[in-house]
């Protein structure tokens, strides 16, 4: 067997993730995979970060979702209310969405790390491999056909690059097999705002290919 596939199924095991779906379930089939592995996760410790929580924020949106929308992590007020991108932050990402035309109800949001990080620095390296697990298996239950990447942490993290942003931003990638765009997070326009214009043609251009992935 595969060293990578050997050590990937070994991260699961101790994730505690101990089986794995492949089968084309109905939407509420998907959810009801969601809750339990919320159910199953939500006293998670394999990493410090559970030490600050008081709630894992696992994810939320259409189990069915052509698109996951994916940050870094939880801040304060997902922290309190077990919901992704429900802050400052959160309100900007929905305003984001809209703007392409996109509800926040049709996509699936969540994290890298489903537990705040304290006092919202970036999840450190071994936080983010441990947290991994769950966010390939919320990918394979759902089966999105994109992805948006919201932030630097994420989508370095999950493109296993270290370019800085302005190369991230520049091109489209692919991800486990599908198209992955890359813009900055919410809460970084909220204090840069003159990134807003680049982030607006980031969304156009990942609108381009989200409207084609729905019309076929």
């Amino acid at each position: 067997m595969n060293q990578a596939i050997i050590q990937y199924i070994d991260q699961l095991r101790l994730s505690g993730i101990k089986e794995l779906y492949r089968t084309q379930n109905t939407p509420a089939e998907k959810q009801e995979l969601l809750n339990r592995n919320y159910e199953a996760y939500k006293n998670c410790k394999n990493c410090p970060l559970y030490k600050g929580r008081k709630h894992f924020v696992y994810g939320e949106g259409n189990p069915d979702a052509v698109c996951m929308v994916i940050g870094e992590g939880p801040g304060e007020q997902e922290n309190l209310q077990g919901r992704p991108f429900v802050g400052p932050a959160g309100q900007l990402l929905d305003k984001m969405l809209l703007a392409i035309k996109i509800k926040r109800e049709d996509v699936y949001i969540t994290n890298i790390v489903k537990c705040r990080p304290p006092g919202n620095r970036n999840p450190l390296p071994e936080e983010r491999l441990a947290c991994l697990p769950y966010l390939e298996e919320q990918i394979k239950i759902i089966e999105p056909e994109i992805f948006l990447f919201m932030g630097l942490v994420a989508a370095q993290t999950l493109l296993e690059s270290s370019s800085p942003m302005h190369d991230l931003r520049s091109v489209p990638h692919e991800f486990m097999d599908r198209p992955a765009y890359v813009t900055y997070h919410p809460a970084a326009l909220l204090r840069n705002p003159q990134w807003k214009k680049d982030a607006w043609q980031d969304l156009q251009k990942f609108q381009a290919e989200y409207d084609a992935l729905i019309s076929k």
